[in-house]
């Protein structure tokens, strides 16, 4: 008889993640899987165009938390986590990376004496400010099967006590390069002219993390540096409405190419066919990597820091000078030959085979 697990999501990472997983999970027949949507991205474009587009099981029970504070969001979510985890009598819960959505389903489910599986255990930023490092580490220490994008990842837990003679420590590889692998088949090259008909190449840039839109200094050097870089190549930003607003309300003027957020598989183009990106993303920091595009990160620090150490991502932070001084060097520099840092693509599987072994 198969064993039930409650898989909890609820941002765009996470269902690319989990659309691994569940891939992985429909080859064997000891695990079912159900899932739960905390609603923490909600909007078309942020969460349900890719259940749809890449085949996850559509959830089957859908919070739908608005909250925007903190505190009071991941409360709710515990609240509504734990009053399904009554009900349905999970003997596992599965969470992904380090959103408010994974520290409350992992304290929820640990409550309850429910055993708790993280996918990408062992991150760290090492900067506390960071709302994801605490979510992250907490959820690492509650949970009891961590696994482990990178060699990285195994060596932070290491170093912060963590022992195989209580928690499941595997390095698995990373799931997002399994995705990358099997959804960019499926994907269009012509998808690229709904955003951009002109000859010229681009500059694909991202901006969503607070420190840097909610700091009106840190966004005007960092729009100011997308601004110069377009006179001489053109910069595209898919920009979440959110952001817009603020740069209307801050009075920050764009002379680059901006479109709404894309769904996964028009994204998956818009990096191959980039000559570079820009981006404050986790998980676009890594893609680059995938296509073999040189990234330059808006941040002061990286989890990823194997690839500031392999040379093919800069932390460029907020400083206009430094971002416009770094995308002209990658921009005429060939990508250099890499060894695989995130596995071998199979990342899924190797999950599913340590849950069915439980």
């Amino acid at each position: 008889m198969a064993i039930k697990m409650i898989t909890v999501v609820g941002a765009r990472p996470q269902f690319i993640k989990a659309a691994v997983v569940s891939r992985a999970l429909q080859s064997q027949e000891l695990i079912h899987e159900m899932i739960v949507h905390t609603g923490q991205h909600y909007d078309e474009n942020m969460s349900q165009v890719f259940f749809s587009e890449m085949g996850i099981p559509d959830p089957a029970y859908n919070l739908t938390i608005r909250e925007t504070n903190h505190g009071a969001m991941t409360g709710k979510m515990i609240a509504g986590l734990e009053e399904i985890f009554i009900q349905e009598k999970p003997a596992l819960v599965l969470i992904y990376g380090d959103t408010n959505s994974t520290l409350a389903a992992a304290l929820a489910a640990v409550k309850l004496h429910i055993p708790v599986a993280h996918v990408e255990a062992g991150l760290r930023s090492f900067n506390r400010a960071m709302p994801e490092e605490i979510n992250r580490m907490l959820s690492d220490k509650i949970s009891k099967y961590l696994f482990c994008p990178t060699s990285t990842a195994v060596k932070n837990l290491e170093a912060e006590g963590f022992k195989n003679d209580f928690y499941h420590i595997e390095n698995t590889g990373d799931v997002m390069l399994d995705a990358a692998n099997f959804y960019f088949q499926k994907t269009n090259p012509s998808s690229l002219k709904k955003f951009y008909t002109g000859n010229r190449k681009y500059i694909l840039a991202t901006i969503h993390r607070p420190e840097n839109t909610r700091a009106p200094e840190k966004l005007q050097s960092i729009i100011q540096a997308l601004n110069n870089l377009h006179k001489d190549v053109e910069v595209i930003l898919p920009l979440h409405p959110g952001t817009k607003k603020l740069l209307h309300e801050y009075g920050i003027q764009t002379n680059f190419t901006i479109i709404d957020p894309v769904g996964y598989f028009d994204m998956l183009q818009l990096i191959n066919q980039s000559s570079l990106i820009i981006t404050d993303s986790g998980g676009l920091q890594k893609e680059a990597y995938f296509f073999k595009k040189f990234c330059i990160t808006l941040r002061e620090e990286t989890e990823w820091v194997e690839l500031v150490e392999n040379g093919v991502s800069f932390l460029g932070g907020a400083d206009e000078e430094k971002i416009i001084r770094m995308a002209q060097v990658f921009l005429s520099k060939p990508f250099p030959l890499s060894s695989a840092l995130y596995g071998d693509g199979r990342a899924g599987e190797k999950i599913v085979r340590a849950l069915s072994a439980m």
